[in-house]
């Protein structure tokens, strides 16, 4: 809204510095205080209105030690990172790109679904919750609505690099920047295209056609790339949604490798979106995509803001409220940017805990179908309760994993280059 304001004060009466909120940069930043803000001030209020409602957390007794104290600790605040992305982003972001319209779109929905959990436990006092299958009927919609916004809208483009005489025009890499900010406008094809491409690591000219997957079946087979296209969107956005929700399990543990993963994505979305950038790192130039910049900043404020509270001793927890509506955005947004086969990288702590828990469960049934008795991998599952149980502090454990989150994030950034 602010952008709009500024952008009438520029372009029309010329008023001096309104200019500023042209650039992304400038807007981010401000997106991100603005979170923090949020997130600081009004999150200590919503804290005690839900402390006021008694809507605490029903703690079962999983033998683990600090269990029984986060008993009754407010839950549902989830809230309070949801508004501290969505106020920001209303403020600072173009509200015309398609990119951010989706990204709101998936924080409100899976906000939804998860404050409908979160009521049903809280309020109804029915610890299982939203049942399983009526949360994944909302992760495959929300899919099923990206993936065809994604595949259909015309705004959803890339640019070719340009081509001459069959060979990529590229750049030395001395002083490259600034050879390539005299030439940009001819690196990439003034023609922006419809295109399944993705981005693929560690591979040279690393780019993925969808269509490439259905080429068996002759003819004109690229019109029907949707039918891979979208049930993989649906596929990512279920399966994030659910690790982060698997991973809010210890204080701190989801929303610090959160902020960590959205600040990568953030530098992702920026070089994607910046010919200059996207040229010397050899990769997909995405027209707009950079707007999104605004709205993960405002994402990576709302996670540090809310950690505040949330780091051990936790004063407030997230639940379901907050979980799927953090492992959906991220989804959403790698998706968005074409970076989502980087996510098993990036992703690496959710992908883990994901896995403990299939494993443990898998190898249970198997072995007491086997041997009549149910045998275990890890002491507890997901993983983060496995190290509980070998007797680590919960904050060393937190500790730990995002050392793991940071590393992946740096090399999750190298690949752009590791080729």
């Amino acid at each position: 809204m602010l952008y709009y304001l500024f952008a009438y004060l520029h372009d029309e009466l010329k008023f001096p510095g309104a200019g500023v909120f042209q650039y992304i940069s400038f807007r981010a930043a401000l997106a991100l205080i603005t979170s923090l803000v949020i997130s600081l001030l009004f999150g200590k209020k919503i804290i005690g209105i839900l402390l006021k409602k008694q809507v605490g957390e029903t703690v079962r007794d999983l033998g683990l030690e600090g269990q029984k104290v986060k008993q009754g600790t407010p839950t549902m605040g989830g809230l309070i990172i949801i508004a501290a992305i969505l106020i920001p982003t209303l403020l600072f972001a173009r509200l015309i790109n398609v990119y951010v319209i989706i990204m709101i779109v998936t924080t409100v929905w899976l906000g939804i679904i998860g404050f409908i959990d979160d009521y049903i436990k809280v309020f109804k006092k029915d610890k299982a919750g939203l049942a399983g299958k009526f949360k994944i009927l909302g992760q495959v919609g929300l899919g099923l609505i990206i993936g065809i916004t994604l595949y259909w809208n015309p705004n959803v483009v890339v640019k070719e690099k340009l081509v001459k005489d069959s060979i990529v025009v590229e750049r030395s890499n001395e002083n490259v920047i600034e050879d390539m900010r005299q030439s940009e406008n001819a690196l990439y094809s003034p023609k922006a295209v419809k295109s399944t491409k993705t981005t693929i690591p560690f591979i040279k000219n690393h780019e993925l056609d969808y269509s490439f997957l259905i080429s068996w079946m002759g003819g004109n087979y690229q019109k029907y790339t949707w039918l891979i296209f979208i049930p993989i969107v649906i596929l990512i956005i279920t399966a994030v949604s659910n690790g982060a929700n698997i991973t809010d399990g210890i204080d701190g543990l989801a929303t610090g490798t959160s902020a960590i993963i959205g600040a990568t994505l953030g530098i992702l979305a920026y070089v994607s979106g910046n010919t200059v950038f996207a040229n010397y790192l050899n990769i997909m130039y995405i027209p707009h995509a950079g707007e999104l910049v605004v709205f993960i900043a405002a994402f990576v404020g709302a996670c540090v803001g809310f950690l505040w509270y949330n780091a051990y001793p936790a004063q407030v927890f997230m639940g379901d409220t907050g979980s799927l509506a953090l492992g959906g955005i991220i989804a959403t947004y790698a998706i968005a940017i074409r970076k989502e086969l980087l996510i098993p990288i990036l992703c690496g702590v959710f992908l883990i805990e994901n896995v403990s828990v299939v494993l443990q469960v898998g190898y249970f049934k198997y072995t007491k179908k086997k041997y009549g008795e149910g045998r275990r991998i890890f002491k507890m599952s997901p993983l983060h309760h496995h190290y509980q149980k070998l007797g680590y502090h919960e904050s060393k454990i937190v500790s730990r994993f995002w050392i793991i989150g940071i590393t992946l994030a740096v090399l999750t950034v190298v690949t752009l280059k590791l080729r």
